[in-house]
C-alpha cells in the first residue's frame, strides 16, 4: 500500500479533500466536510496553491504530478480531459473522437469520466452533452453549473 497523505481546504464550492502519495496528487473530493486531514506533503500543499489560484481566476491550468490508478482506457480519458481548454466545453462524443474512438464509445468515455478521481485538476466538468446539456457531474449539476460559469463557458442564468 502507498504512504498517503491528505489535507482539507476550503474552496467557493465547499471543502475539497486532497489526497497524495510520494508519486503525486492522487486524490480530489468534493463535500468534503468529515475528509480526515492526515499530514501534509509538498505535492499537496502545491495542489491547494493551485486550487485556490484557479478559484481566484489567476490560474486556467494545473501543473501537478498525478498518481492515476485506473485501468489504461480510464486513463487516457482522464489524460484527455487536461487538453479541453479553461473556458471550453466539449461533448463525450467529441472526447472519445479525439481519443481516436467513433462515436460509440461516447457513453464508455462518459463512464470513465465519472470515475475521474482529480475532478477540477483533470477538468471533468469541461464535458457536456451533445445537446449542450450538463450531464453527470460527480459535485452535483449545481456545481458544474458554478465551475463553467467561473471559466466563462456558460453565461450564468437570469
Amino acid at each position: 500500500m502507498k504512504d498517503m497523505a491528505s489535507s482539507v481546504i476550503d474552496s467557493p464550492i465547499g471543502p475539497l479533500g486532497l489526497v497524495a502519495t510520494r508519486d503525486g496528487l492522487a486524490g480530489v473530493h468534493f463535500h468534503a466536510h468529515s475528509f480526515p486531514a492526515d499530514g501534509s506533503s509538498p505535492i499537496l500543499e502545491t495542489a491547494a496553491e493551485q486550487l485556490e489560484s484557479y478559484f481566484a481566476g489567476e490560474r486556467t491550468s494545473f501543473d501537478l504530478p498525478l498518481d492515476l490508478e485506473g485501468s489504461e482506457f480510464q486513463r487516457r480519458c482522464w489524460l484527455a480531459l487536461a487538453t479541453i481548454p479553461y473556458g471550453q466545453t466539449v461533448s463525450y462524443g467529441e472526447q472519445a473522437r479525439r481519443l481516436g474512438y467513433g462515436p460509440e464509445k461516447a457513453r464508455a468515455v462518459g463512464a470513465a469520466n465519472g470515475q475521474n478521481p482529480l475532478p477540477l485538476v483533470l477538468p471533468c466538468h469541461r464535458v457536456i452533452g451533445a445537446d449542450g446539456s450538463l450531464t453527470g457531474f460527480g459535485g452535483g449539476l449545481p456545481m458544474k453549473r458554478f465551475l463553467l460559469e467561473h471559466e466563462g463557458a456558460l453565461l450564468p442564468l437570469g
